[in-house]
């Protein structure tokens, strides 16, 4: 469909098509000396030893849960109000996964206090999510990981560039993974990167990102090396040149992209205030990536009914996100799982478009739709 207003949308240029035909001229593609520069430049971004290109995030994930040495017989916590692949990714090793709630309808991250009562003999970490790239708790969550021993994977899919008080998201705790995916506000198409300040983490997820090989492909052609052992159980979860070079040419725009994404979350408070919306996180923006405007619709309101009339103004929305515990792979794998606030605020949850490219008179157009969409719902409502 052509939106008029999509909810997502690249900033892309000319940066972007240099960077790909200057990859193209070297005629190398697979991983070598420009993923190299893409890891320095975003480990020196967000302050971390460590940064380590991968396909996407899911085997971000995956690999730092093996690096930490997760696997069968362990226990995983991890919130159920993300994307399937925060959860996937434990399973993936053997191990189990236990779902905590939210903290609450203005804060849609991991609970601390729900984290404490998931906490089993068989725990070994914790995923926590930054949300739409507000910062969990992340003083409780540590105070706890050390308290019980635990390790912390931070799903940072939302928050590059997010901080809290003055640290990194992704730098907390032991592995921090970030996704590139077409969405979000570092936008390649498909990579990730795994962020991390242990060195015998980064061995060994460098390791396995390769098929376990000690050398790569990059290394041979450079004269370095002549043959390679393997020396690990390893993936094929390698980036390319031409992603990787795609990364330096968003990161150099992230921060001022990031920015405009905060001045449009401010706009979208403003102007829908008074609305009968309640809105997450507001006013928390300052050191939030702010990759996603969430709302809640009142209590009474019918969302599909929301969402087609927002459709037939033109406007793209989204659900972020249905939760892991309630599909059917899920809810057949772990019965009875009981979050009554993350459920409740599912039911209500619409994602309004966010870009950096989004122009003030975009955001109007979807403003003035949102409230044409909940009068026409009033309106409904009234003559029934």
């Amino acid at each position: 469909m052509n939106w008029r207003v999509p909810l997502a949308d690249l900033d892309y240029g000319e940066e972007e098509e240099r960077a790909v035909l200057d990859v193209l001229r070297t005629r190398w593609l697979t991983m070598g000396k420009i993923t190299q520069e893409f890891e320095s430049e975003f480990a020196e971004f967000v302050g971390a030893k460590h940064a380590i290109a991968v396909s996407n995030a899911t085997v971000a994930l995956h690999l730092s849960c093996l690096a930490l040495g997760i696997g069968s017989g362990d226990e995983v916590i991890v919130p159920s109000l993300t994307f399937v692949a925060t959860a996937n990714a434990a399973l993936y090793t053997g191990a189990q996964v236990r779902f905590a709630g939210i903290a609450s309808p203005r804060d849609l991250t991991i609970s601390p206090e729900e984290i404490e009562k998931q906490i089993t003999p068989r725990t070994r970490a914790m995923i926590v999510m930054h949300y739409g790239g507000y910062p969990c708790r992340m003083d409780a969550i540590m105070s706890i990981a050390s308290r019980h021993g635990l390790a912390v994977i931070e799903d940072a899919a939302h928050a590059p560039g997010a901080s809290l008080n003055g640290k990194a998201l992704g730098t907390w705790g032991d592995v921090g993974c970030f996704s590139f995916f077409s969405n979000k506000n570092l936008s390649i198409g498909e990579g990730g990167m795994l962020v991390t300040n242990r060195e015998d983490v980064a061995e060994k997820v460098r390791l396995m990102r390769s098929h376990g090989m000690t050398t790569l492909t990059w290394d041979r052609h450079q004269g370095h090396a002549h043959s390679y052992d393997v020396v690990e159980l390893g993936y094929n979860y390698r980036i390319d040149e031409i992603r990787s070079a795609l990364g330096l040419a968003q990161l150099r725009k992230l921060a001022d992209n990031n920015e405009r994404r905060r001045k449009i979350s401010r706009i979208y408070w403003n102007e829908l205030g008074g609305s009968g919306i309640e809105f997450p996180f507001q006013g928390t923006e300052s050191h939030s990536a702010c990759h996603l405007f969430p709302i809640l619709l009142p209590a009474d309101a019918n969302r599909k009914q929301f969402m087609d009339q927002m459709h037939s103004a033109g406007v793209q929305t989204s659900i972020h996100y249905p939760p892991i515990h309630q599909f059917s792979y899920y809810a057949r794998r772990y019965p009875g799982v009981n979050l009554p606030i993350t459920e409740l605020v599912a039911q209500r949850e619409v994602t309004l478009p966010l870009y950096p490219t989004m122009t003030d008179e975009d955001v109007q157009e979807v403003v003035a739709a949102v409230r044409k969409s909940l009068a026409l719902f009033k309106s409904l409502q009234y003559r029934l």
